[in-house]
Parts: C-alpha cells; structure tokens; sequence
C-alpha cells in the first residue's frame, strides 16, 4: 500500500505544480487539480490539510527538482564555471522562447502573487531563491582566481538573480524576448570587465579608472 499511496501523492502534487505555473495559484481550483491528477478529494485530503498545504508541498518539490531539472542540465554543456551562469540563464530564455514568453519563473511567479500575504509561502519561496543562488555561487567560486579578489560572490549571486528575474517579467510584459536578451547581455558584459579587471592584477599592471567604467562590485564596507 506504501508505494500506492506515495504514487498518488506524487500525483496531486505534480498536477498542482504544473497548474500553478500555467494559471497561478489563486486562479486553480482543487476541482482542477483532482482532475489533472485523476484522484478524488478523498485522495487529496488525506494527504494535505488544505490548499496552502499543498502549496507548500509544491514548494518543497521546487527545492528538490532545483538540481535536477534546472542546474544539472546547464552545467552539463559546459565545464567553464562562468559559462555555466549563462547556461543557466540560456535554459531560462529557452522556457520563454517555448511559451511565447507567457510562462514566468513559477517561483517568481509565486512569491509575486503570494509573497506578502501567507508567511509560510514566503519562507520557502526565499528558501528557494536562496539555494538558487548558492547554485550559482558555487560557480563564482570555482572561478575565484577568475575574479578580483574584492568581489563578493554572494552578492553577483543573488545580481544574476534579479538579472533572470527582472527580465523573465519585462520579458512578458512586452512579449518579446529582447528585455530578458538586454539584461543578459548587460550581465554578460559586466562579468568581461570583472575578468578583464582580474587579468590586469594577475599581471601587475595598475590601471586607473574613470568612475562609470566599471559597474561597482565592492561591499558596503568596502565602498
């Protein structure tokens, strides 16, 4: 009986996934979800308490798929840390690119609707934004010596972020993929001039900027 239950389960909580994506949560009825995942509302009820459980259990599907389905296949085209931040981000423009830049980040799209209103939600959309970005973090770190040194890696992390996510939305907004293709290539553009800044120190030559050639990526501390 285990595997039966745990099947079903699997099912509702999938059907949920891929209805919120699509249409949001406030917009998907349980109704739909039952049907999506050819269960009854027994079958629903016995294992979440209520529709904010499921979610959470969504939620929590997010956290563990964030490898598989999002990093592990942009990591495998390339084994430069650096270019696995674009691929990452290449992976998302194909998303919207298949979706006539209709579908958004369905973690942004949830912390967007959801956000301010149910605190439960809240914590574990930050907790996947969080594990997100220490996803992209570890790149920056396997390219350390890549970097000048003062760069705080935790924070470019959580930049690319809101590069993805700002253009994912303006992305849609627009229905057109030039927004998200402007910020990716601002980004693209910034972590030149970070590597190019790293291989002037490597090789001992001090260089003066003027102030606005380079975008600022030193701490609050540091400034």
């Amino acid at each position: 009986m285990m595997p039966v239950k745990s099947d079903t389960r699997e099912k509702i909580v999938e059907a949920a996934r891929e209805l919120f994506h699509v249409q949001g949560f406030h917009a998907t009825s349980l109704a739909e979800i039952f049907r999506k995942a050819g269960v009854n509302s027994g079958s629903l009820y016995y294992f979440f308490k209520s529709k904010d459980d499921l979610l959470l259990a969504v939620l929590d599907a997010y956290v563990g798929l964030l490898w598989p389905a999002v990093m592990e296949p942009a990591f495998r085209k390339t084994d430069d840390p650096i270019e696995r931040v674009f691929s990452v981000l290449a992976g998302y423009r194909q998303m919207l690119m298949q979706t006539g830049c209709k579908l958004g980040c369905p973690i942004g799209n949830l912390a967007l609707e959801l956000g301010d209103t149910k605190p439960e939600v809240r914590e574990k959309i930050a907790l996947n934004f969080a594990n997100w970005c220490r996803a992209i973090e570890s790149c920056l770190d396997a390219a350390a010596d890549r970097l000048p040194a003062d760069v705080d890696r935790a924070r470019l992390s959580r930049f690319v972020l809101t590069v993805m996510e700002g253009g994912i939305m303006q992305a849609r907004g627009h229905r057109d993929i030039g927004p998200y293709d402007d910020g990716v290539a601002q980004l693209r553009d910034y972590f030149d001039r970070l590597l190019a800044q790293r291989r002037r120190e490597a090789g001992g030559v001090r260089q003066d900027t003027r102030p606005g050639d380079l975008p600022s990526h030193k701490t609050g501390a540091e400034s």
